[in-house]
């Protein structure tokens, strides 16, 4: 959520000092909560201030300095590692969305290279199978236009 401007701030103090409307109707007036207008007005009896304050932070990341090195480290000599394996060769008590973080500090995109082997177990699917194939059960659904009732027809 952004910080009301400094000109609205300005304005809203300006109408409560004329004292010519309710908190309610200034509030009404530019959008804002009343409540809202009584803590600005508590900021600037206390700091003498009505500006923006800081923003708090928030939580630090398990990934910085030393750990972050650790874990370039370990994407570098096994690039295809999954992040619990990232996670555990750094050795750190973090979740897999910290490692996913970190990664995205690094500039690392977790995508599969294009040049790993195929597959062994060759295709699951139908889909490069020849048209008129016969498939296990010999049959198919085909559904009737005038009575859209599913019929059998064979192939």
């Amino acid at each position: 959520m952004q910080a009301y401007s400094p000109d609205l701030r300005e304005r809203i103090v300006r109408a409560v000092d004329r004292g010519d409307s309710t908190y309610q109707q200034i509030a009404e007036r530019f959008g804002v909560s009343a409540v809202w207008i009584k803590k600005l007005l508590q900021r600037r009896r206390e700091t003498g201030s009505i500006a923006v304050l800081p923003h708090g932070g928030g939580r630090k990341s398990k990934y910085s300095g030393r750990t972050l090195e650790r874990l370039e480290q370990a994407l570098q000599e096994q690039p295809d590692a999954t992040l619990e394996e990232l996670r555990n060769r750094t050795r750190k008590d973090a979740s897999l969305m910290a490692v996913f973080r970190a990664l995205k500090r690094l500039g690392s995109r977790r995508k599969k290279s294009r040049f790993v082997p195929p597959s062994k177990t060759g295709p699951m699917s139908s889909k490069g199978a020849r048209p008129g194939l016969k498939r296990a059960g010999g049959s198919r659904r085909v559904a009737s236009s005038s009575t859209m009732k599913a019929e059998l027809k064979p192939i």
